[in-house]
């Protein structure tokens, strides 16, 4: 399905928008200027001039900041707030690690005492059934079957 191909013109309205019209669906002729009758309005929000900027707003972290002299005292306070909260931070990261890795040592160690003792209760089970079966094939051979030539009484 192929679209005939439609006549557009841009200009630009006097709030500084571009405007791009279409000839394919006229309405009223009477609300556009002389020169366009019979073309569509269809508003576009670009701006008529390309380097004057605009866009998503940013975000506090990344706007401009009136730079603080750097030999003045709040300067130096923000200075020393940021080092001790880095040092916190990279501490607590260290400690977190090392409590990661105490834990996976206890698991470790737990997973071995527990697989030690799979293997013994392993052992076990075969020496008591060995022992069951041994005891099951001497009760069957210690009874002696019922014969008919007991006496009758």
């Amino acid at each position: 399905m192929s679209r005939p191909s439609q006549a557009k013109l841009t200009t630009a309205d006097h709030n500084g928008v571009s405007v791009i019209q279409s000839q394919a669906h006229a309405t009223s002729p009477s609300s556009l200027p002389a020169g366009v009758a019979g073309l569509q309005q269809v508003p576009q929000l670009v701006p008529a001039n390309p380097s004057a900027g605009g866009g998503k707003a940013l975000p506090p972290s990344k706007m401009k900041k009136p730079h603080a002299d750097k030999d003045s005292e709040e300067y130096r306070q923000r200075r020393e707030r940021n080092n001790l909260a880095v040092k916190k931070s990279r501490m607590r990261s260290k400690q977190k690690a090392m409590d990661t890795q105490q834990r996976v040592n206890e698991l470790k160690e737990e997973n071995e005492r527990l697989e030690a003792k799979i293997k013994l209760l392993s052992k076990e089970l075969s020496v008591l059934k060995d022992l069951f079966l041994e005891h099951a094939h001497n009760l069957a051979d210690n009874v002696q079957p019922p014969t008919g030539t007991e006496g009758s009484k």
